[in-house]
């Protein structure tokens, strides 16, 4: 998927996956996907994806709900947030060392 948001071009081809995340299973409507990605620039963003009930969710002309996609911008800590709080917190070194510190 890709999406310009401020003039700046966000692409899950292009961008390196950092980490995903799921919930639910996919026939619920409640299911989302998220995946973390990083971008050749140094950008970060999340893309999900889920179903009609899910934050999601697009309406449909008439009235109702269909499963949709976006694509969201985040800053280097919004970024350590949902990885810390999506992923293995083990890993967040590899990507936010500078946002770390023993204590």
């Amino acid at each position: 998927m890709q999406k310009i948001i401020d003039g700046k071009r966000y692409d899950t081809e292009k961008a390196k996956l950092i980490a995903e995340d799921s919930w639910s299973y996919r026939s619920d409507f409640n299911h989302y996907e998220e995946s973390l990605y990083l971008t050749t620039k140094g950008r970060w963003f999340l893309h999900g994806q889920g179903g009609p009930a899910s934050k999601y969710a697009e309406s449909v002309p008439g009235g109702g709900w269909t499963g949709g996609q976006a694509i969201r911008p985040l800053t280097e800590q919004e970024a350590f947030e949902w990885f810390c709080h999506h992923a293995d917190p083990e890993d967040a070194a590899e990507h936010f060392s500078d946002l770390i510190e023993d204590a």
